[in-house]
């Protein structure tokens, strides 16, 4: 995943090129979606929803150009209906809502039937600014 939204490349540009401030996450989160429909732009309209989901936490280890999640990120099974086909994941300011950071497709789609769990296993989602 090394696609930047526009709000994380206005926060670069903010940060490296004026004296503004700029506002930092204390909080990272990791949000399941059906498309990538309106990613970039920061629109949250295909995101999973249903029974029992939520988005979950996730810490970084940053090395060289890249940064990497440091420990699995396990979602809850999900509920009654399942929450349909997850095709892209974002890196999320909030745990509803906020801003989208960074995001990309996932290497295999995977349909979340009622039962079915999705984890992203340690240092397998990785950001690059390269």
């Amino acid at each position: 995943m090394s696609a930047a939204s526009d709000h994380t490349e206005n926060l670069a540009l903010n940060y490296l090129l004026t004296a503004g401030s700029v506002t930092r996450p204390t909080n990272w989160y990791v949000g399941l979606f059906t498309s990538d429909a309106g990613l970039e732009a920061g629109t949250i309209s295909s995101e999973v929803s249903g029974v029992d989901y939520v988005r979950k936490t996730v810490a970084f280890t940053v090395t060289t150009n890249s940064a990497t999640n440091n420990g699995a990120v396990t979602f809850d099974p999900a509920g009654t209906g399942g929450w349909g086909t997850v095709t892209h994941v974002a890196v999320m300011d909030a745990s509803t809502g906020g801003n989208v950071l960074f995001h990309g497709a996932v290497t295999t789609s995977k349909t979340l039937d009622e039962n079915d769990t999705f984890q992203i296993s340690d240092s397998n989602l990785t950001i690059s600014l390269n």
